[in-house]
C-alpha cells in the first residue's frame, strides 16, 4: 500500500535505509549502507564493505539504537536484505517493535530525502575520487558524513545544518515561552541572500 512522505515531527520517528554501489580502481564492487534520520536528514550512518548482508545491517541498526534509541519505522525499499525474514523478525523483537514501511516498487522518490542524499555522495564522494581500498572510502565517507551533519546548511531545514536544526528544534520545544508545536512548524524558510541584500540597501540609504 503507498505510504506518504511526511516530515517527522521529532527524531527517532522515521530512519531511511538505502543502499549504493560502487568500484575501486582495481574493478573490485563494494557497497554502501547508508541511515538517515528524516527529521533533520542527518546522517547516522555510511557502512562500506564488499558485501553486507542483512545480518550485517542489523548490526549496524543495533549499533545506532545503543546511541540513540529505537527508532519507530524504518522507510526502505524491497531489497533483498530489507524483506529478508532476519530483519523482519529483528523489528519485531520485544522492546523494539519497529514498524518496516517499504516503498512501492520503482517508486525511489517515495524514499526521497535518502535519495537526495544518495545523491550528494555520488557526486561529490564516489564521482570525485578515485579509491584504492575499503579504508580509503571509510575515511572519507566519515569525513563527509560528519561535514554533512555539522557545517552543511540545508535549504529544507532553514538553511541550517542538521544538528544545528535539532539544537534549534529541541530548544525551542524545551521553551516555554516559545509559543507551541503548530507555530514552531510553521516558521516561514528565509532566504539569506535576499536577507542580505536586503540590510544592504538599508544601510546604504542611510
Amino acid at each position: 500500500m503507498k505510504q506518504p512522505l511526511v516530515v517527522p515531527t521529532a527524531p527517532n520517528q522515521v530512519w531511511s535505509i538505502d543502499f549504493m554501489n560502487d568500484s575501486l580502481a582495481d574493478g573490485r564492487r563494494y557497497r554502501l549502507f547508508n541511515v538517515i534520520d528524516d527529521f533533520n536528514r542527518e546522517s547516522l550512518a555510511i557502512e562500506v564493505d564488499t558485501s553486507l548482508p542483512s545480518l550485517r545491517v542489523i548490526r549496524v541498526l543495533e549499533r545506532l539504537i545503543n546511541h540513540r534509541g529505537v527508532p519507530t519505522t524504518l522507510r526502505c525499499d524491497n531489497g533483498p536484505e530489507f524483506i529478508s525474514h532476519k530483519l523482519d523478525q529483528w523489528c519485531r523483537e520485544k522492546g523494539k517493535e519497529i514498524s518496516l514501511q517499504f516503498i512501492q516498487p520503482g517508486k525511489p522518490m517515495q524514499n526521497a530525502f535518502i535519495e537526495r542524499k544518495n545523491g550528494s555522495i555520488r557526486r561529490e564522494l564516489l564521482n570525485a575520487y578515485l579509491f584504492y581500498s575499503l579504508s580509503e572510502v571509510r575515511e572519507k565517507c566519515e569525513e563527509w558524513r560528519l561535514d554533512y551533519n555539522t557545517e552543511r546548511p540545508h535549504k529544507s531545514l532553514g538553511y541550517l545544518s542538521p544538528i544545528k536544526y535539532q539544537e534549534m528544534k529541541t530548544s525551542a520545544l524545551s521553551t516555554p515561552a516559545s509559543g507551541n508545536l503548530l507555530h514552531i512548524e510553521a516558521q516561514p524558510v528565509v532566504d539569506k541572500a535576499v536577507q542580505n541584500d536586503r540590510c544592504n540597501i538599508f544601510e546604504n540609504s542611510n
